[in-house]
């Protein structure tokens, strides 16, 4: 009973001062409307970046030819090696239990021409399994066979952005273009892919078979990289461990005193550092949104102080009438209540409707998350409590007879 009557009176005296209760509203309503904006798209920016690895291909790691040393504390590629050859990819897939495919790559930037057009883009030699490896799929047509890998033909699948440079709009299935000096018959179009995370147009690269790029093409015998694809996410360190070994034996390095020629890149390993790192980022901004919740409570604390200075005879006379310390305490530590819920409910419905918004109104994916909903409106509650208790106290241990006197 006594609660409810406390509500009534807080209810009361808020509405009495609605200027200052609205300024006091307007602190946490910024607060909590903010942390939900910045944490949806902080959450957005994580799906997006773990989205991008994930399209490189499931489970994979990338096995480059070099030696990595480490110059000024960075890890860096010394030196051209040519020990990594086409012949080490199957060799991997026939020795290694916890890999299930593996393509060799190797690529280099080529003019290519299509009649009197011509665009400079990513010319890749690889063999079939490079699809599943590197989850590429064709739009149109068809990819090249091993066995047309085996023939070295003179095939290609060009990506989405080679069409729009080289063929304005028509279809190129079926046609010559000429890789440097060397005709390849147009044989698919892929998927779109976009940019990667380091930047790298996925879409402006051809596709043609590894026999046919070494001999015709870029005329070498070995080549830069082998992707490779792990039979599940659990045995990546398993395959990274027997890869290495696998090609340590292949080209013959001593192991206690040459270091290895090549290097491997775990997606795992990727994918985890770039989710600590967008985690870190999504709580930065939320803890810098925090800011203005903390601002909001600071408002509360003033209006609290206020309110008590103007309300010093009612304080007494209740204090005279039988009115414990405890009841009028309890009865500022609600009005605070009062106005961090109210607070925090508009708060959360802005910063709802916010996040909608820059989703609709922008290109950036925003995603609500219910737990940075309710730990939002739970913080502006605490804050709220927090910042009302300390002048409900100091309304509490007012001297009846000295509030009595108050003007």
């Amino acid at each position: 009973m006594k609660i409810t009557r406390s509500i009534r009176i807080s209810r009361k005296q808020l509405l009495a001062h609605k200027l200052r209760t609205a300024l006091a509203l307007i602190g946490i309503i910024i607060g909590v409307s903010t942390v939900i904006i910045m944490v949806a798209i902080g959450n957005g920016a994580q799906r997006e970046v773990l989205a991008k690895i994930e399209t490189m291909g499931t489970n994979l790691l990338i096995v480059n030819s070099g030696q990595v040393q480490k110059s000024a504390g960075r890890q860096q590629i010394q030196g051209t090696v040519t020990t990594l050859i086409p012949e080490d990819a199957d060799a991997i897939v026939r020795e290694c239990s916890a890999v299930n495919a593996a393509a060799p790559v190797q690529s280099k930037k080529i003019q290519v021409k299509y009649g009197n057009l011509s665009t400079n883009t990513t010319v890749a030699g690889t063999t079939p399994d490079f699809q599943e490896v590197r989850n590429f799929r064709i739009s149109s047509g068809t990819f090249f066979s091993e066995e047309e890998n085996l023939a070295s033909r003179r095939v290609a699948a060009i990506g989405q952005a080679v069409v729009e440079n080289l063929f304005a709009g028509r279809d190129p299935i079926g046609e010559t273009i000429r890789i440097g000096r060397v005709p390849f018959e147009v044989i698919g179009v892929m998927e779109q892919k976009g940019v990667d995370l380091n930047g790298f147009d996925q879409d402006n690269q051809i596709f043609i078979p590894i026999r046919t790029a070494l001999r015709r093409v870029f005329n070498i015998s070995h080549i830069g990289s082998i992707h490779i694809q792990a039979v599940d996410t659990e045995a990546m360190e398993r395959a990274a461990a027997q890869i290495t070994e696998t090609l340590r034996d292949r080209h013959r390095l001593n192991r206690r005193q040459k270091a290895n020629d090549f290097t491997i890149q775990n997606q795992a390993d990727l994918l985890e550092a770039q989710r600590e790192t967008t985690d870190t980022f999504t709580m930065l901004i939320g803890s810098i949104a925090g800011i203005s919740l903390l601002v909001g409570g600071i408002g509360i604390l003033a209006i609290m102080l206020i309110a008590i200075r103007e309300r010093t005879n009612e304080i007494g006379l209740r204090r005279a009438v039988g009115a414990r310390r405890k009841d009028i305490m309890t009865q500022f530590v609600l009005e605070a209540s009062i106005l961090s819920v109210g607070g925090g409910l508009i708060g959360t419905l802005l910063g709802i409707l916010g996040a909608l918004f820059v989703r609709v109104g922008t290109s950036w994916a925003v995603i609500l998350s219910p737990n940075s909903i309710a730990l939002a409106f739970f913080f502006s509650l605490l804050i709220g409590m927090f910042f009302g208790v300390y002048p409900a106290r100091r309304a509490s241990l007012l001297d009846p007879i000295t509030a009595l006197r108050s003007e």
